[in-house]
Order: C-alpha cells, then sequence, then structure tokens
C-alpha cells in the first residue's frame, strides 16, 4: 500500500470519527433545548439511533445506496457483506474506511429526527422508525445522489450532503411532528403559540459548538482524500456558519427587541447545514451569501411552522435541516463557480445559466417527495399499531418516569 493511499485513510478515518462525535452534540443540543424531565430520553433516543441504524446500514442499507445500480433507482448488491462491492471508493481508500464514512453519515440523517419529535414519542416508536430510516429511506434516496442512480447521472451535485442527509432528515422530522400533533400545552384555544424553554441553554450551546467542530469532518471529509482542497471546504463552512450566526442574531434582535441566544444558536447550524452541498463549488463571497440567506430562513421559518401552521418542533429541527438543506441545494445552482476543488459546475450567478439549477430543483423535489411520502405513510402505520405517542400522562410527568423509570437530574423536583 502506498504512503499517499495510507494518508487518505487516516485523514478519511479521522474525518469519521468527527462525524461520529456529531450524535454527542445532537444528544447533549436536543437535552438542553428540552424540559428536564426528558433529558434521559433524549439522550438514550440519540444513543440508540446510532447503534440501530450502524446495524441496519450496514446489512442493508449500504447495499441499497452503494450496490450495483438498477434502472438509477436502487443498488441490488453488497447486502449481509458490503466490503465485497467493487467500489472505486473502496480501490482509493479500503472497504471498511469508506463503509465506516457512509455508516456515519446515516446516523447524522436518522437522529436529526429525534429533535421534531421530543417529549411525546413512545420509545419503541422511535426504535423502530429509526430502524426504517436507516435501513432503507435515507438508502434510496442517497443512491440516486452518491451512488451512482438517476440523480448523479444527471450531475446533481450535493457534496456532504445537504440534501442526502438535512434534508432526508429534516423532512422526515417534519412529517413526524405533523403525525404527532403538539406537545400538550403548546397551543392555546385562540391558536396562539406557549414557549416552553429548554431546562439548558449553556448544555445546548455547547451541542452547537460540537456539531461546529464536527462539521470540519462532514464537510471536508467527504473529498475522501487528503488534498489541498480541504481547507477551500473548511472555510466556506466556517465562513457560511459564521455568517449565518450573524444574520440570525441581528433578524431576532430587530423582531423581539433582544438577541436571542437560542434562535441564534440554531441559525449557526442553519448556515452549516446550507453550505453542506455546495461548499466545493461556491467561492467564499458566495459562502458569505449562502450564509446570509439561511441566518433569515431559519428565524421566519421556524417562526412560520410554530405560529401559522402549528407545527411543534421543540428543538427547531425542521427549521434548520429541512429548510436550510433545501435552500442550500438550491444554492448550489446559484453560486456554484470556478474553485480549487473542481471548474465543471457553474451557477445562474457567475454565467453557468439555468442548466444546473434546474438539475437541483428536480433533484431537491424528488428527495423531498420520497421521504414526505414514505415516512409519513410509516409514521401512520406505526401510529395505528404500536402506537406513536406517549400517553397524556407520561408526557405530563416526564418520559423519563414513563419510559425509563429514571429520572436525568434526582436530586431535583422537575416540571
Amino acid at each position: 500500500m502506498n504512503t499517499i493511499r495510507l494518508i487518505n485513510i487516516v485523514w478519511v478515518f479521522v474525518a469519521s470519527c468527527l462525524v461520529m462525535f456529531m450524535q454527542a452534540g445532537f444528544a447533549i443540543l436536543e437535552t438542553g433545548f428540552t424540559r428536564s424531565k426528558n433529558a434521559n430520553n433524549v439522550l438514550m433516543k440519540n444513543l440508540m439511533d446510532f447503534c440501530i441504524g450502524s446495524i441496519a446500514f450496514f446489512v442493508l442499507g449500504f447495499g441499497l445506496m452503494f450496490g450495483n445500480d438498477a434502472g438509477g433507482i436502487i443498488g441490488t448488491s453488497g447486502f449481509i457483506n458490503p466490503t465485497g462491492l467493487n467500489l472505486q471508493a473502496f480501490k482509493d481508500l479500503s472497504p471498511t474506511v469508506y463503509l465506516f464514512f457512509q455508516t456515519v453519515f446515516c446516523a447524522t440523517a436518522a437522529t436529526i429526527v429525534s429533535g421534531a419529535m421530543a417529549e411525546r414519542t413512545k420509545f419503541k416508536a422511535y426504535l423502530l422508525y429509526t430502524l426504517i430510516i436507516s435501513l432503507c429511506i435515507y438508502p434510496v434516496s442517497g443512491h440516486w445522489i452518491w451512488g451512482g442512480g438517476w440523480l448523479a447521472k444527471l450531475g446533481f451535485v450535493d457534496y456532504a450532503g445537504s440534501a442526502a442527509v438535512h434534508t432526508v432528515g429534516g423532512v422526515a422530522a417534519l412529517m413526524g411532528a405533523i403525525a404527532l400533533g403538539p406537545r400538550i400545552g403548546k397551543y392555546n384555544k385562540d391558536g396562539s403559540s406557549n414557549a416552553i424553554p429548554g431546562h439548558n441553554i449553556p448544555l445546548g450551546a455547547l451541542g452547537v459548538f460540537v456539531l461546529w467542530f464536527c462539521w470540519f469532518g462532514f464537510n471536508p471529509g467527504s473529498s475522501l482524500e487528503a488534498a489541498t482542497y480541504v481547507g477551500h471546504t473548511a472555510l466556506t463552512t466556517n465562513l457560511a456558519a459564521c455568517t449565518a450566526t450573524i444574520v440570525t442574531m441581528f433578524v431576532t434582535w430587530y423582531r423581539y427587541g433582544k438577541p436571542d441566544i437560542s434562535m441564534t444558536l440554531n441559525g449557526t447550524l442553519a448556515g452549516l447545514v446550507a453550505i453542506t452541498a455546495g461548499c466545493h463549488v461556491i467561492d467564499y463571497y458566495g459562502s458569505i451569501i449562502v450564509g446570509a440567506v439561511s441566518g433569515v430562513l431559519v428565524v421566519f421559518g421556524i417562526e412560520l411552522l410554530d405560529k401559522k401552521f402549528h407545527i411543534d418542533d421543540p428543538v427547531g429541527a425542521v427549521g434548520v435541516h429541512c429548510l436550510n438543506g433545501i435552500w442550500g441545494t438550491i444554492a448550489v445552482g446559484l453560486f456554484a463557480t470556478k474553485t480549487p476543488v473542481t471548474s465543471a459546475v457553474t451557477g445562474l450567478f457567475y454565467g453557468g445559466g439555468f442548466k444546473q439549477l434546474g438539475i437541483q430543483l428536480l433533484g431537491i423535489t424528488a428527495v423531498v417527495l420520497w421521504v414526505g411520502i414514505t415516512s409519513f405513510i410509516m409514521f401512520k402505520v406505526i401510529a395505528k399499531t404500536m402506537g406513536l405517542r406517549a400517553s397524556a400522562q407520561e408526557e405530563l410527568g416526564g418520559l423519563d418516569i414513563g419510559e425509563h423509570g429514571s429520572q436525568a437530574y434526582p436530586e431535583f423536583i422537575t416540571k
């Protein structure tokens, strides 16, 4: 094995470990942004979706995503023993490292859903829908984008997963929140919304910083090689996140009279999600624009879902991942240009016309429809069979006691 290949393997392995550690970021973010009586439940869900998702993706999902292409729709090989596939990525790296890298991406998509459905979902229902998302919903659309499917053949661009990961997780989260309905006490009879604050914003802030740090494995690691252009993807990622954070702060300052910490933290994640699709083909100033738009979009998106449509999303997962996953995917068709990574794709604002924008719009529409329809059916079937929502008594008393018989803070009386 030559030295360059060894270096590439080490780089992708390190990036994979960073992406895996995003589970910790999501766990403490969601815990902090929800009430203390549900802390153990949130932590348990984030632990189990990684474990279940990893095994499901190994046994079946990876083959559906990267197996031999069947009509551009699905992979048909590599089941049970995915390391036996004949993929170029396996030759450039190693089968196990590439499989591990793709596994942690799958786990990220699955864990996004838990935030929007927090504080009122049955634990056993959560385990089941995590299994289904990891087993088939995520891998099928992933095959279209990254596995040589029909979108890849059209030239659809999604470098690190604004569509493949974040839109998939965000749309499934939206469908789950709709199927569940709002938490008890969230909305009044006149339709007005009540704020239900999270119990530990410092913990939520730490979660955002962990996710931000790990994103430098998520985006630069998608190079699949230790190349000089890794710095470009890292810089565009950081610029978009910083811009989105600043813009969100000023938007909330203007709208609420004070800069809002929880919304600003979500602004950081919105910028990271939005730049993920095009971090390699968007230049530095383009990434600033992408981040600025995402900072506005996350505020108005979360407000619209809450106050207009009465969709209860405790942590803002839909506004962050769904809306900005869509925006980031479309942004490639607007801002793609010659960068140190590639010059093969050019967006509308850089003289490329509407071709790439049309491909991006078609691709993101297909992903939204696929995930929206399949996940909504899944949630409805679960609701009609084993049940999706915890009882009112368990919800009011807290899922920590109702589902797990324990408390995260036993020394304190929690509400």
